[in-house]
C-alpha cells in the first residue's frame, strides 16, 4: 500500500515537475544564448522603468543617418541597473549602444523588446 502512494506521487511531481523544469531550461536558454549581437548609434529620447508586476527598464534611440532625413527608431531593453544608470546620464548626448539579440524570451518580464543593451558609450 505504502508503495502504491509513493509511485502515485512521483508521477503526479513528473508530470508536473518535468513541464516547469523544461520552461525554466529553456527560459534559460534564450536569456543567455544570443542570437546576434550590433551596435546602434544615435540619441536616446524615451528611456523609463515600467511594468506592472515586472518592472524592466525600456527605451527609445532616436538614429540620425544624414541631416534632414528621417529618423529610425531603435526600441530595446535594459536588464542592468548600473547600465540604466550610464544611459540615464548620458541622456542628451549622441550614444553609441551596443546590444545582444536574444529571441523567443517567453515573457515581458524580461523585457518588452527582444534587444537587450550590454554596452554604452558616449559618442564625441
Amino acid at each position: 500500500m505504502e508503495k502504491q502512494k509513493s509511485r502515485k506521487w512521483r508521477w503526479i511531481l513528473g508530470i508536473i515537475g518535468i513541464p516547469i523544469l523544461l520552461f525554466v531550461l529553456y527560459t534559460w536558454v534564450t536569456l543567455t544564448w544570443s542570437y546576434s549581437s550590433g551596435e546602434r548609434v544615435g540619441y536616446v529620447q524615451k528611456f523609463s522603468y515600467k511594468g506592472w508586476l515586472c518592472k524592466t527598464w525600456e527605451g527609445e534611440l532616436a538614429m540620425v543617418n544624414m541631416p534632414g532625413a528621417m529618423t529610425e527608431n531603435f526600441f530595446f531593453s535594459v536588464r542592468s541597473d548600473t547600465i540604466a544608470q550610464q544611459i540615464n546620464q548620458s541622456m542628451g548626448s549622441r550614444v553609441a549602444l551596443e546590444y545582444e539579440q536574444h529571441l523567443g524570451v517567453p515573457s515581458s518580464c524580461f523585457g518588452e523588446t527582444e534587444y537587450f543593451i550590454v554596452a554604452v558609450k558616449v559618442v564625441e
